[in-house]
């Protein structure tokens, strides 16, 4: 179980781009949910004077059940010069906190906002799943971020 959110291509950091910091398959974050194309999924890290790592390490695959996406590895989650204190790394209620790209380019800010709220909540997750998972494949917002569990 892991506490999943979601982070739109209107608050990405920075607002208005699909920049990510630790492109594995994508040059931006994106991804149509396949096990071929996950989408793009931030995770917490931590910095110190000379070191800087990741809470699961880039190209780490995740299956969500919930939204039937996979998900992969690419950035980070988690601002300013001490990442390790904010919830993304700590977690929520003792699981891991995840951040999954929605889109929502095409669609506009407020449906993304929706979707994020639509499927932030602790969520059933698979690490390093198999290829054959049921999938409904798009970007989350613009395929209409359903919920099937």
């Amino acid at each position: 179980t892991a506490y999943l959110t979601g982070y739109s291509y209107w608050d990405n950091t920075p607002p208005g781009t699909a920049r990510i910091a630790r492109p594995v398959i994508h040059d931006e974050a994106g991804g149509t949910g396949t096990y071929d194309d996950p989408i793009t999924i931030a995770v917490g890290h931590s910095k110190e004077a000379f070191s800087h790592s990741m809470d699961y390490p880039a190209g780490t695959l995740f299956y969500f059940p919930k939204i039937r996406k996979y998900a992969i590895v690419e950035d980070l989650c988690g601002d300013g010069d001490r990442p390790q204190d904010g919830p993304c790394h700590s977690g929520k209620s003792g699981k891991p906190w995840l951040d999954i790209y929605v889109g929502g380019e095409a669609s506009g800010a407020e449906d993304a906002d929706a979707c994020m709220y639509r499927i932030t909540g602790m969520q059933l997750v698979y690490i390093d799943p198999d290829p054959d998972r049921a999938v409904e494949p798009g970007p989350l917002t613009e395929s209409g971020c359903r919920i099937f569990i």
